[in-house]
């Protein structure tokens, strides 16, 4: 394949993954805002609910990222037997861990709430909103493997449209039963508040459930059987659970990082605190499209790895980094474009808040350069087999340098902002440095011999 031929097919993968990010982070948003009229109760009780919530959904979009690179070595080798087993599996050990969470989330709810809020008054609203949104978690396990597996095929477009029928059945149901409606005299209903938005939510992921499962019977690139139950599937399951299961443990430390981060900020002046949680958004918001771009070199590759066609494997994955690079480079002059309207999109702040937001641009317009970097960096190593290697290197990045810095200079030190959120880019020049050696000894030493033990048929 050339080089030309690899950009366009990346690009044409990586659109509507960039997209399905950024709507699949607005699913929750959704409910945040429908509820925001009913009061700062009400607000803040489903701002810790989603909070959970998010974090299994993002656990299982791991797992779910771990199999579409199983599906896609699959789809390259044009092996039908080896892609139902994939998905099985895939289904198998994503179910298992959703059905995990949602036992943890009916048995240890208040437990597990009390240690998030030692407010009272919130319990009850935390506890509504979970007891019904904990069967997203249920839907999502489907319908990840069901994503997995059309991406897996290169056919990226069919979850992205799956997500533009979810929102807006999620916006009007949840609007009309967190507020209710009053249509006649025999048509009205009295608001369910944030039961609400959990009801709503949970109907709108059925309704996508159903259409990928249509979708996915119509699809004439995969032949559904049903598992065999024995031991070749069995193994099938285990080999593919010890590929993922460092994917997934991997995203747990990095949201568990994040978490620490906030709350090592929480101990700055309340202007800084403020001046970085408003950045946050947009940050991840902006870096999707480099991630898009990663994930769909790592389809690539791996179908290029199941179909044994690695003779441009240096050269596209070479090509990989470069547009990621590009790409990263454009994040960041957004990134610095945003920088001169903030007081213009976030008005009325205090003026400290202005110059907290002003000390930390320059950090959070160069953060995507060298995260995106790092991102391409992982993924392609993970789609040659090194996920546990991709562990290691994020894990000794945040958890053995970085945040203990972080705690020493805010806690020991009593730094500024600007050392305090400097931490996050020299985490990322950290893992540069190993991620590229990493990369490069793997590729030169990659050959059909390892692609093939990839194989789990």
């Amino acid at each position: 394949m050339s080089s030309q031929s690899y950009i366009k097919n990346n690009f044409a993968l990586a659109w509507p993954l960039a997209l399905n990010g950024l709507l699949m982070q607005s699913m929750l948003m959704i409910d945040t805002l429908l509820v925001s009229p009913l009061g700062e109760i009400p607000l803040a009780a489903i701002g810790i609910a989603t909070t959970i919530v998010a974090a299994v959904l993002g656990i299982q979009m791991a797992l779910a990222n771990g199999t579409q690179l199983v599906l896609s070595r699959a789809v390259g080798a044009r092996n039908q037997n080896s892609l139902n087993k994939g998905f099985w599996s895939g289904f198998f050990i994503n179910g298992g861990v959703a059905i995990l969470f949602w036992i943890i989330l009916t048995v240890f709810d208040r437990p597990l709430i009390g240690l998030l809020t030692d407010n009272i008054n919130l319990h009850q609203e935390i506890a509504d909103y979970l007891n019904i949104s904990k069967y997203i978690i249920l839907f999502t396990a489907i319908t990840q493997v069901m994503i997995a597996l059309f991406n897996g095929l290169g056919k990226t477009k069919v979850p992205f449209k799956g997500y533009l029928i979810e929102l807006p059945v999620n916006a009007i149901l949840s609007y009309l039963l967190i507020h209710g409606y009053h249509l006649s005299e025999g048509l009205n209903s009295d608001g369910l508040g944030v039961q609400g938005a959990a009801i709503g939510s949970v109907i709108a992921i059925t309704v996508r459930m159903i259409y990928l499962g249509l979708y996915m019977h119509l699809e004439p690139d995969f032949i559904f059987s049903r598992p065999k139950n024995d031991a070749n599937m069995l193994a099938n399951i285990r080999a593919h659970f010890i590929e993922i299961f460092p994917i997934a443990a991997n995203v747990t430390i990095l949201l568990i990082g994040a978490t620490i981060y906030q709350l090592l900020y929480s101990q700055l002046a309340i202007s800084a605190y403020v001046a970085i949680t408003l950045v946050m958004p947009w940050i991840r918001a902006g870096t999707q499209f480099i991630a898009a771009w990663s994930h769909s070199s790592a389809i690539t590759v791996s179908q290029a790895i199941g179909s044994k066609k690695m003779d441009d494997l240096v050269k596209n994955v070479d090509t990989s980094i470069d547009i990621a690079v590009i790409i990263s480079v454009l994040c960041a002059l957004l990134f610095g474009v945003l920088s001169l309207f903030m007081n213009q999109i976030y008005p009325d702040l205090d003026e400290s808040t202005y110059q907290a937001l002003a000390i930390i641009a320059p950090l959070y317009i160069f953060l995507p350069i060298v995260r995106g970097y790092n991102t391409v960096h992982g993924n392609i190593l993970r789609a040659v087999g090194l996920t546990t290697a991709v562990f290691k290197i994020n894990f000794t990045g945040q958890w053995v340098i970085s945040i203990p810095l972080c705690a020493f200079l805010i806690l020991g030190l009593d730094a500024s902002i600007f050392w305090a959120f400097a931490i996050q880019p020299f985490e990322e020049i950290v893992k540069a440095l190993p991620f590229r050696q990493l990369a490069r000894k793997s590729l030169k030493e990659f050959d059909s011999e390892k692609a093939q033990k990839l194989m789990y048929d």
